[in-house]
């Protein structure tokens, strides 16, 4: 049995939409969760842009919405194959973490200015 493949068409207003190609399953069996729980709503319709095709759409749930670092999986049922994967990032801690990142790297462009100008300044004299 051939494993489909699931590639996104977008993600807005909280729905995330993919087309899946390449199965020969009169209806593909997919598991899609978030924290090891089915994730509710989901639709698996054919795709009318693409005959032959199955379009997916998954709302994301507001459990997802939560501090961190929140994964939605989509498997192929019967192969257990990850097709996809959605990744929401929210919440003050991560922005800390960024800002903290982000000076790290000037730090270390300003030390990188200083030694290439102090080299420069040296092949000079």
């Amino acid at each position: 049995m051939p494993v489909p493949t699931l590639t996104k068409l977008q993600f807005a207003e909280g729905l995330w939409t993919g087309r899946l190609s390449g199965t020969d399953e009169a209806e593909p069996a997919l598991e899609i969760t978030h924290l090891d729980r089915p994730v509710p709503g989901t639709r698996l319709t054919p795709d009318p842009a693409a005959p032959g095709n199955w379009r997916l759409e998954v709302p994301i749930p507001a459990a997802a919405l939560s501090e961190g670092v929140q994964t939605i999986l989509i498997r192929h049922g019967p192969s257990g194959t990850l097709l996809e994967h959605i990744t929401i990032v929210t919440g003050a801690a991560l922005e800390d973490d960024l800002r903290a990142e982000l000076a790290l790297l000037r730090a270390e462009l300003d030390m990188l200015k200083k030694a290439f100008r102090r080299h420069c300044a040296e092949g000079e004299g």
